[in-house]
């Protein structure tokens, strides 16, 4: 156990400053780790779903969630400034290859309708939502390096410091499980502190780094996107459950030392980065 915490820190101690500094680079860099992230993220929702006997198409799979991050940067002013019916196409013209592959590799009897459908989804998942990432380091009025990875690093720090809550609420204050058969370590007093700190890291985020570095959000803007990752970056940890359960398996993956995969490094991030573009969009700073 000791050791294992040991490797969580050093993965951690290592990662986050990785990370803010990967977000600041911005641009191509920030693509194509997104790219790669999805690619492997995409692998291990389809390595899952084998194990239940639906197989992905996974080279176009793969290559779908790898897209996303790419198309959405081109079409942003940063990027190419393309207009944003061009991503449409592209993804259009993915889906169509995806299905051409189909008709190309599977039978009727091989499932091809799970097939796709778990292709389509699995990039989407896994590709899809963390591309939204570049709409809040690159926003529209655009932000300069240190308030656009401010901005970007709003949904990642609302993530963290409500986990971090609410593994102490569980294990200090313990009561009924939140979802005993998907996630037997998650308490609904887990639940409360998670969302007591991400609502206090989202004040204090809004007030001592974003107004100062000219990127301010209002006080509603904040406390939403607060409970929206309390509530939805939770649920997206249990979905990640509910997957591997299903599968079987305890970690998706091994990409990260005492972390597991992509997917349960990435779980919650799925949905909050997503919902706090949203709102922040909104709110009107998009």
């Amino acid at each position: 156990m000791a050791h294992q915490l040991a490797r969580r820190i050093g993965v951690a101690a290592i990662g986050i400053p990785a990370t803010i500094g990967l977000i600041y680079l911005g641009g191509w860099a920030l693509v194509a780790v997104l790219a790669a992230l999805g690619a492997l993220g995409a692998f291990e929702l389809y390595r899952l779903a084998a194990r239940q006997g639906v197989r992905a198409l996974v080279g176009p799979g793969c290559l779908g969630a790898a897209l996303f991050p790419a198309a959405a940067w081109l079409t942003l002013p940063a990027g190419a400034g393309l207009a944003p019916r061009w991503f449409a196409f592209l993804m259009a013209l993915w889906l169509m290859g995806v299905m051409a592959a189909a008709v190309a590799t599977r039978p009727p009897r091989d499932g091809p309708t799970a097939g796709i459908g778990v292709t389509v989804w699995g990039a989407l998942y896994a590709g899809g939502f963390p591309a939204f990432l570049l709409l809040l380091r690159h926003p529209v009025p655009p932000l300069d390096a240190v308030a656009g990875t401010a901005l970007a690093l709003f949904p990642l720090v609302l993530t963290w410091i409500c986990d971090t809550f609410a593994m102490a609420g569980g294990a200090l204050i313990g009561g009924p499980k939140l979802a005993p058969v998907l996630s037997p370590a998650k308490t609904w007093a887990g639940a409360v502190t998670g969302t007591l700190g991400a609502l206090l890291a989202a004040l204090a985020w809004g007030r001592w780094v974003l107004a100062p570095l000219g990127a301010p959000l209002s006080p509603a803007v904040l406390l939403v996107s607060a409970v929206a990752v309390a509530t939805l970056g939770q649920l997206g940890d249990v979905a990640e459950s509910l997957f591997k359960r299903e599968a079987g398996v305890k970690d998706s993956g091994a990409v990260f030392p005492g972390h597991g995969g992509v997917l349960d490094r990435l779980d919650s991030l799925y949905w909050a980065i997503p919902t706090v573009a949203l709102v922040v969009a909104v709110g009107g700073r998009l």
